[in-house]
This record gives C-alpha cells, structure tokens and sequence, in this order.
C-alpha cells in the first residue's frame, strides 16, 4: 500500500464527507453532491501530480457493485405489476430517444455507428437524481412520479441490452489503434492470459457465450442456497459479504473470459441473489457498501471532467447540454400524453427525466474500451453527461417555482367536482389514510377522501370507494373539499415537507379545524409541533409499541406487566415530546439546536434513571399480581 494510494483514498472520502452535507442542506442531493466533491478536489490531485486516470479502478468497482445491487433489487413482480408501463412507456422512450439523438448525430456529421452510441447513451436519464428527489418532494405516488418510476426501472434493464450491442458497433480503425497501444504497467505480452475464446470461430465465441451464461443461471437456481446455507454454519455475518462479493467477482471474471462486459455478468449475478432465500440478508450486510461505492463512483467522475476542454469547448458543451434537455423533455412529454397523464403529471415526468444520467458514463466508457467512439467524442460527451446531471436541480425548481402553481391556479376542471358536504377530510388514502377512512366508514361516519394518484383512486372505486382526484395542498381544491365548514382535516400526504406546509397553512388560515396530521419520525414531530398542529401521530409508534409488549411478554412477562411497561414508556416518551418540543427551533438542523442538545445533555441522565425505576416497578407490580392470582 503507497503514500500515492492512502492519499487518493484520503481526499475522495475527505470530499465526499464535506461536500454531501453541504449539496443535500442545499436541496442538490447526494448524487450531485459527490460530483462536485470530485470536481472540487480535481486540482488538488492535479497539483500532487496524481494519476488521475488510476481513479479508474475505484470507479469500475463501484460500477460492478452499482450494477450488482440493481439486479439484487429486481423483484419480478414488481416487474409483473408494472409491465405496461414499464416495457411500454419504458421501451418507447429509450427507442425515440436513441433515434432521435442519432438523427441529430448523422447531421451532424457523425457515422452510423458512432450516432447510436451517442443514441443509446443520452436515452438514459439518472435514477439516483430522480428517484431521491421524487421521495423527498412526496411525488413518487403522483402519476408523474409513477411513470418516471417505470422508465427508469425499464432504462436500467435496457443497460445490459446496451452493452450486449456496443462491442458489435465497434470501428475497424477505433479497434486497430487499441489492439496495438502499449498494455498499462508494461506487461505487455508477459501478462496473464485468461481468455476462454480467444483463437475461436465466430460460432465457437458465440456457443462458449452461451454455456456461461446458462452456466450463471444453473447456479443461481442450484448452488446459491447450498453456498450461503454453507456459510451459514460459521456463524460469521462478514463471510455473507466474502460470498456475496466472492459470487459477485466470480461471475464478472466469467464474463470477462468469454468476452462479455464484466458489468453484464455483475448484473446478472445480482439477479441470480435476488432469487434466493438469503437475498435480504445478503442485501443488508452489503447495504452500508452501496454508498460509499457509489460515492467513490461519482467522486471520480468529477474529479476526471477535463476543464481545459470545457472552457475550450463552452459553447458547444452547453449547446449540446441543453439541446438534449430539450430533445428528451419533448419527446417525454409526447410519451406522457400518449399514457394520458395530465396536467402538471406531464411536466413533471418531462422535466425529471430530461438529463443524461449516471450510467452514461458507464456507457461512454465502455464505447472507447471497445473502440466504437473516438476518445475526443467521449471527453464531450462526458462533460455534457455531468452538465446535464448538474442541472437537474433548476428544472425541479422550474417545475416547482414555475409549473405546478399555474397548473394549481387552472386545475380545477382537472380536478374531480367535489359534491360532498362531509366534516372530515382525508388528505392521502395510502396505507395510513386508508386504514382511517376504512375505519369511520364502517362507524358510518361520512367523509371526503382526497389523493393525487389518479391510478390509486380508479383502484379504490373499482371497490365502490368514494374518493375524490386532487392535490390537497392546494388552497382552491381545499375550499371545494368544504375546508370552510369541515371539523376535522387528517393530513396522509407523503412528504415531510408538503405535510408541514399544509399544516402551517391550516394553522394560519383554518384554526377552527382540528388538524391530525402523519408524522414521519420524532424530529417530523417536532417540526409540526413548531407549526402549529398538536395532534400528530408517528407513522410507526403504535406498531412499534405493539411488538415492543410481544417482546416483554416473550420473555416471561404477563400480558399485565407488559401491558403496564409500554404505558410508562409511552407516558414518559410523551412528556419528553412535549417539553422538547417548546425549546426545538425548526429554522435549525436537529444536530445545530444547541438549546435543545444542551436540555438533553443536562436531564438525559435524570430521565433514564426515572424510566429505569418506573419500568421496574411496573414489571414487579405484574409479578406481584401473578402470585397473588396463583395463591
């Protein structure tokens, strides 16, 4: 291990830990975050005379691990659920996409073969972006946020289709320049030869192709479970992550060997774990490795944007950047009316998915690997890959700012015509809105059910549900709801942000309504305690309570004692809320409240000493009561 190595080490992590806080606190994410930690620290490895081209290897092993855990998360039913508009509306748009980038392309001068690569790589938008952003704004269960769900399921499968395709597109000139540059770390002809096909007939490569393969999916339907239960026996949790990354590693070095992409062969391998017994298992010790490889991913490709050649290049990159925003977001929005999504919805899947995404540069790496793009076309491409990726933020702010506003102000022949003049209003009908409305409805008590997932409600009515289309964050769609004369308004949305916004907004403008709104953890609490709202219910508490008397009761205790145990940890779990949130700011990050953190560190250790002696007591009263009964 070299001085040159640990310092690598050291500056990718150092700018990650630095620069991600500061991208999320900025609303950018950790995606955008950690390319500007590379561009950022791009000059420093420079100046120290770097190879930054040796980054290299840590960004092909978080491609292997990016890939391997797409395939451990694909569920086929999921797939199943969703096949129409994942194949469909999917399919449809990487194919317009890819020709419509490639007729430019051709246009512009470039070959056949080199315009569909370009193709194949601007048809592909950012799943981590879009997805973090979707599930911080609440909008992933809106119908925009669905079918974008769809097309980035579908844009992730089409990878591996992709690069089947590129080593076919490859240039004869492109492959001779490769064949016969110098090998790195001059091996040259010494290195290790492990190739399976080489000196082969075409149909020799391509049955050799085949058998591995085959031999891939044999094993995972028959040798992964023996494997892990193998593992199982040594009662190590880290040798589930030595199999995983040994089975992992394994498959890639078998693809490898045939001649088929290593990240075809990760992928595959992923899919082969997600039909085991031991997937979950497996994809929790690997989760806290995701991050970092991802990180490590991106960091890297910050770090190599080649800033001579955009500032050489200013007006063609930014050209380029924003013609293919434009392109994808025409072409998405002809896709969204095709699928009759309307309104905002059609925005709002055009916008979010109008960038090149992160396995674009997978793509155009493995386009000069295998000499079908000249290394000249792939600097640009790169560079408007990160630009585009860097300006994802502006055009969720464009449809925040902008577009969702003048379709709340004109959406009210959009929205359904809201005839009911019950005194409750249900905003979100998911599994915690549902569960309440399922409930006063069987108590006879009328209500008026609003939700933002037009494929939500048509479900709900197919089973004779009264429910109501519309965005129940809007002021206009609130008064047709009858807010005016409503009693009680339970908030169900998804979305931190949007739920504390309508509960300030009540707070401000209905104080008369009794508010309940969902809270999504105990600084969520806090947060709409600050606003206002006093009745709120954690998501999870109740469950959590539940299971947490099983357990007491599991372990000798009676239903009793038990019952009495979680009623003090409740009683004492209230108090602590109560007084903490007077003193918690909402303007300030939790970890930053320093009144809050020093009222903590002042009484935490009074108030375990007292919940110790409560439970106690409570727990000696239910043996207490045992004996007596026994007597």
């Amino acid at each position: 291990m070299t001085a040159e190595f640990l310092f690598i080490a050291f500056v990718l992590l150092s700018a990650g830990v630095i620069a991600v806080p500061i991208a999320s606190k900025l609303g950018l994410g950790s995606v955008l975050g950690y390319l500007i930690a590379g561009i950022a620290i791009s000059p420093i490895l420079y100046g120290a005379g770097v190879d930054v081209l040796a980054l290299q290897h840590f960004t092909e092993f978080g491609v292997v691990m990016m890939l391997f855990l797409v395939g451990l998360e694909m569920q086929p039913k999921t797939l199943w659920e969703m096949r129409a508009r994942i194949f469909v509306m999917g399919g449809l748009q990487v194919v317009l996409t890819t020709l419509a980038v490639m007729a430019l392309a051709m246009l512009l001068g470039q070959g056949w073969t080199v315009a569909l690569a370009i193709g194949l790589v601007f048809a592909l938008s950012s799943t981590a972006i879009v997805n973090q952003t979707l599930n911080e704004k609440g909008l992933l269960r809106s119908d925009g946020g669905q079918a974008s769900f769809s097309v980035l399921l579908l844009q992730d499968i089409a990878v591996i289709p992709m690069l089947a395709l590129i080593p076919l597109l490859a240039l004869p000139e492109l492959a001779d320049a490769l064949h016969h540059a110098p090998e790195a770390g001059g091996h040259g002809a010494e290195g290790l030869n492990l190739s399976l096909v080489e000196g082969l007939a075409g149909w020799q490569v391509a049955l050799v192709t085949l058998a591995a393969i085959a031999f891939v999916c044999l094993a995972g339907l028959y040798l992964t479970g023996p494997i892990f239960r193998f593992v199982s026996r040594a009662r190590l949790r880290e040798l589930f992550v030595s199999a995983a990354l040994m089975m992992v590693l394994g498959i890639a070095l078998l693809m490898t060997m045939v001649g088929v992409s290593p990240a075809l062969g990760t992928f595959l391998a992923g899919v082969v774990m997600a039909n085991s017994e031991y997937r979950h298992e497996i994809e929790s010790d690997i989760a806290p490795f995701k991050g970092i490889f991802l990180g490590i991913f991106f960091i890297t490709v910050g770090a190599s944007i080649n800033f001579a050649l955009l500032w050489d290049n200013l007006s063609l990159i930014l050209a380029m950047t924003l013609g293919l925003i434009l392109l994808k977001a025409t072409v998405l929005l002809v896709i969204g009316r095709l699928f009759n999504l309307q309104g905002a919805h059609k925005f709002l899947f055009a916008l979010g998915l109008a960038q090149a995404g992160e396995f674009g540069f997978v793509l155009i790496s493995f386009t000069v690997a295998s000499a079908v793009m000249p290394p000249e076309i792939a600097d640009l491409l790169l560079l408007v890959v990160a630009l585009s990726m860097l300006l994802t933020p502006a055009l969720f702010i464009l449809y925040d700012k902008v577009i969702a506003p003048r379709y709340s102000r004109g959406q009210a022949a959009e929205a359904d015509e809201i005839d009911s003049d019950a005194k409750i209003i249900i905003a979100g009908h998911g599994r915690f809105g549902g569960i309440i409305n399922r409930t006063l409805q069987a108590a006879n008590i009328e209500t008026t059910v609003v939700d933002y997932s037009s494929e939500q409600l048509e479900m709900l009515r197919s089973f004779g549900l009264r429910v109501h289309f519309g965005d129940a964050t809007r002021a206009d769609l609130l008064h047709a709801a009858g807010i005016e004369e409503a009693k009680i308004l339970v908030i169900a949305i998804d979305g931190r942000e949007a739920v504390t916004e309508l509960a300030r907004y009540m707070r401000q403008n209905y104080p008369q309504v009794h508010v309940v709104a969902r809270a999504y953890d105990r600084t969520h609490v806090y947060d709409l305690w600050a606003v206002g709202c006093r009745d709120i219910i954690r998501e999870t508490y109740d469950s959590s309570i539940r299971a947490t008397r099983s357990v007491l009761e599991a372990l000798g205790n009676s239903r009793a004692a038990a019952t009495r145990m979680v009623r003090v940890f409740e009683d004492f779990d209230r108090r602590m809320m109560l007084e903490l949130a007077e003193i918690y700011n909402i303007h300030d990050p939790h970890a930053e409240n320093s009144e809050y953190a020093r009222h903590v560190r002042e009484n935490i250790a009074k108030w375990e000493d007292d919940l110790r002696a409560r439970m106690k007591e409570a727990s000696e009263g239910g043996a207490e009561v045992a004996r007596e009964g026994s007597a």
